[in-house]
């Protein structure tokens, strides 16, 4: 009696209330913006699955990517900063992806080719940004300039990978680092567009 399954409609019912709240969360009035939300809930959706695909791919001391975790509640934030402020709301974006990446880098070394994700980050500072917003896009790519001249200078890693491990996370961060920037293109550049419109 008290342990009765729920009809099946409750579970649809559950899947499209998340749905709907992940849409709501995302929304802004502003197309850039908004594309900088799906982009932010996008990198931190994915992000707990990244250390099991470290372990699939590569083995070693995977379980040192968990460190990546710590940009997780500010990819999170964007969209709520972005409601208050839509210019803050969307630099964080490339921010917390810079930070991501200096701390993976520390995490998995400089021979992972974590640093590739700085690329996105520059993106998003370039085509995130209006023409009157260009002293916002100039400070993320020195942020950026600013991550990519640690490189030689993070010391030893926290985990240890063989060469196979290093090339096998070479090509997994690469092609997702890749997605991501074409993404982020196709992203920004409809929003761009949509904006155009108005």
């Amino acid at each position: 009696m008290g342990s009765q399954p729920l009809p099946p409609q409750a579970g649809r019912k559950a899947g499209v209330t998340i749905r709907a709240l992940l849409r709501s969360y995302v929304e802004h009035d502003d197309p850039l913006t908004r594309a900088a939300n799906g982009v932010a809930l996008l990198v931190a959706s994915s992000q707990p699955t990244y250390p099991f695909y470290v372990l699939w791919v590569a083995g070693g001391e995977w379980w040192v990517a968990c460190w990546t975790f710590v940009s997780t509640p500010l990819f999170v934030m964007v969209p709520a900063l972005a409601r208050r402020h839509s210019l803050c709301g969307r630099m964080l974006l490339p921010v917390a992806g810079a930070a991501n990446a200096i701390v993976a880098t520390k995490a998995l070394g400089e021979a992972s080719g974590v640093e590739l994700f700085l690329l996105p980050c520059a993106l998003i500072g370039l085509l995130g940004t209006r023409r009157n917003e260009w002293p916002a896009g100039l400070a993320v790519l020195l942020a950026v300039l600013g991550a990519l001249s640690l490189h030689g200078h993070y010391g030893v890693p926290l985990g240890v990978f063989d060469g196979e491990g290093h090339a096998a996370l070479v090509r997994l961060d690469a092609g997702s680092a890749g997605v991501l920037s074409l993404m982020i293109l196709v992203s920004f550049i409809r929003a761009r567009t949509s904006s155009a419109r108005r």
